[in-house]
């Protein structure tokens, strides 16, 4: 099936499939690739900047009057509504050791509102896309969250804050500890806009993680919600692409999977 995407997402699919497949050339040569450490533990290589290149291409061939924020060059013609958020690879530290779990992420936002979001594994050839008010697709074929209503047997997905101080790590362990006790069991893979697609697609039950960016989770973010899942904050606000803290799941397990969270160390306030 052959789906009818408005010409915005059909440009933001079209610059994921372009840049995927470099991404996909540079994964299988990763040897070469130049590796160096950003900041606060984050590693970037000429992968990144390569990919990302090949992505701000088609979008601003596309659409030259939308604004871009992109992880690697930072804002770009910001005076319009519409912008362009942009992660080139989505688990980095995935794709310079090997492990084929990697994205890349496109959003289109107006405003504060998302309109639009595609995430692609090149390796997978897995295709998400999600469009406001239009549903969420996996190469074409609609997807939905899971069903599943208990939290006890919900599997979950998290990301661990590996690049933040030790008090910060702290709040994280007790996040997990009280949720590794209430839900099924727990997987880390390393890719929060895959995290959040594969809850879109009823494979994870939910997802929670701390501290991210807006471009690692805005088209995620959009797919699960057209999929009829909820994404907040950790105060249970639509506030995540701002705090970086984000809660998602199915509809059923959500104010449980947020409930746990809010009991935890995350949720307290900052001893004095």
């Amino acid at each position: 099936m052959t789906m009818n995407y408005s010409p915005p997402t059909n440009v933001a699919i079209r610059a994921a499939r372009q840049a995927g497949s470099r991404a996909l050339e540079l994964f299988y040569r990763r040897h070469e690739l130049e590796v160096h450490n950003k900041e606060h533990g984050e590693w970037v290589s000429n992968a990144d900047t390569a990919v990302e290149k090949e992505i701000l291409y088609h979008l601003k061939r596309g659409y030259p009057q939308y604004g871009i924020v992109a992880e690697e060059s930072g804002r770009q013609g910001m005076g319009t509504e519409r912008y362009w958020i942009v992660d080139p690879i989505d688990g980095t530290d995935n794709f310079i050791h090997g492990i084929p779990h990697f994205a890349l992420s496109i959003a289109l936002a107006e405003g504060d509102l998302l309109l639009a979001g595609v995430v692609f594994n090149p390796v997978s050839n897995e295709m998400f896309v999600g469009e406001r008010g239009r549903g969420a697709f996996l190469n074409d074929r609609r997807i939905r969250t899971g069903q599943n209503r208990l939290l006890s047997k919900a599997l979950l997905a998290t990301g661990f804050p590996a690049k933040y101080k030790e008090d910060h790590l702290t709040a994280y362990m007790d996040s997990f500890r009280i949720l590794c006790a209430a839900c099924h069991g727990i997987r880390r893979q390393g890719s929060a806009a895959l995290d959040l697609c594969f809850t879109a697609d009823g494979r994870y039950d939910g997802f929670w993680e701390q501290g991210l960016s807006s471009w690692d989770v805005a088209a995620g973010a959009l797919i699960l919600q057209e999929a009829g899942g909820f994404v907040t904050d950790f105060a249970g606000e639509i506030d995540f692409l701002r705090s970086g803290n984000v809660v998602a799941a199915n509809a059923a397990i959500h104010s449980r999977l947020l409930e746990k969270i809010q009991s935890s160390a995350l949720c307290q306030p900052a001893s004095a």
